[in-house]
């Protein structure tokens, strides 16, 4: 999928914070232009594939009327209690044909029985049940690791609540995930990094690894999440100065999607329940700037084995080459090489290992009338689905 959208909001949207302890009063949630169709239209109109919503976030504050707790939407002046941000969002996916999937945090600071684990195991899969039942289908579940260092939560009977309700989403990184957590909130992934994983960290907070029961796939990709203003997960006051520059959310790009790994964005609506313009804008100057550069190759072409050639109709500048793995057969290739031709010589342009899903590799121009791709080490004949150059 490549680009994933992150929305947080919450009680902390109204109370200039991050992290509530699940104090603060029902009564100050009330975005009064809420408008969950403009903020799944700029993820689609941005070219994302999927969204994600914080339904429930460590303060324990609840978006949608679950009957669990008063803590949550029911108890807020917003329509009068009538009101259900889990339900607009998903039914705004539905009519823009993106998908939908949900956050909902283990750790709450604000039920009274989290300390009691039987009794809290069976709050949260009430929830989880909910969310699970009313609000499909889900593309991923996505479950935080903050805040749950050396606590045990009853994860068979949590993944078994997604597997009867929701089989085909994700699982972020707990219990037995289908997807893990890159390890940092940069956005950043290191490279190579391999879809094949024993464990991944917990969370920012802890050395601790997650810890995965023993049926989890060897399988698990990562996502990169990472917010569009540094630092800040949710909408801040006069916090303009953290919005990420074009550059840095390029960077981002060639090292999450580059790297053959997806991208969650997160963009924080504000207090009025709508995006801030000036986030919206960043956002659109980025995903502008990167289909300008990636939209037109100058040519392309797949193929198998240790050698293949990408051959251009005459010499002409390249500086960027996008290999594709066909990785439904694994990720097979272990190190290449890619070479231009330059009066009948083979000039070295840059080497890597992982190609996965997607390797983009940028090298200083040069004019040439064909590129090679030589695999010097692979599991089995490497399969390139898509070999591609550009001149950004």
């Amino acid at each position: 999928m490549e680009l994933g959208m992150f929305f947080h909001f919450g009680i902390n949207t109204f109370c200039d914070q991050e992290w509530g302890k699940g104090q603060d009063s029902p009564q100050l949630f009330n975005p009064t232009e809420f408008n969950a169709r403009e903020w799944v239209r700029t993820a689609k109109h941005a070219g994302f594939a999927y969204v994600i919503l914080t339904a429930k976030h460590h303060d324990g504050f609840c978006l949608w009327p679950t009957k669990t707790t008063d803590y949550s939407v029911k108890s807020s002046p917003w329509k009068n209690g009538q009101g259900d941000v889990v339900r607009e969002v998903a039914d705004a996916c539905e009519q823009e044909g993106i998908r939908f999937g949900v956050y909902l945090s283990p750790w709450d600071l604000h039920e009274p029985c989290y300390p009691d684990k039987e009794a809290y195991d069976n709050f949260y899969t009430e929830q989880l049940t909910e969310l699970l039942t009313q609000y499909g289908p889900l593309v991923e579940v996505w479950f935080d690791g903050a805040g749950s260092h050396g606590r045990e939560y009853d994860w068979r009977r949590i993944i078994g609540l997604v597997k009867q309700y929701q089989p085909d989403a994700m699982v972020f990184n707990m219990g037995i995930p289908t997807i893990r957590w890159v390890g940092n909130e940069d956005g950043v992934a290191p490279y190579p990094c391999w879809n094949t994983a024993e464990s991944a960290k917990l969370s920012m907070y802890t050395n601790d690894m997650a810890t995965w029961l023993p049926e989890t796939p060897k399988w698990v990709p990562a996502e990169c999440d990472v917010p569009i203003r540094t630092n800040r997960w949710f909408w801040h006051p006069n916090d303009e100065h953290t919005l990420r520059t074009l550059d840095n959310l390029i960077d981002i790009y060639y090292r999450s999607v580059g790297h053959g790994c997806n991208l969650l964005l997160n963009l924080a609506p504000n207090d009025r329940g709508r995006l801030d313009d000036i986030d919206v804008n960043r956002l659109n100057e980025f995903m502008n700037e990167i289909k300008r550069r990636f939209s037109n190759p100058i040519a392309s072409t797949s193929g198998e084995g240790d050698a293949i050639l990408l051959t251009f109709e005459t010499a002409i500048e390249v500086n960027h080459v996008v290999l594709m793995e066909a990785i439904t057969e694994g990720e097979r290739v272990r190190s290449y090489v890619l070479e231009a031709e330059q009066e009948g010589q083979w000039i070295e342009l840059v080497q890597g290992s992982a190609i996965d899903h997607k390797k983009i590799d940028k090298f200083e121009t040069i004019c040439t009338k064909q590129i090679r791709l030589r695999v010097t080490t692979s599991v089995d004949t490497a399969v390139i689905r898509n070999f591609e150059a550009y001149y950004c």
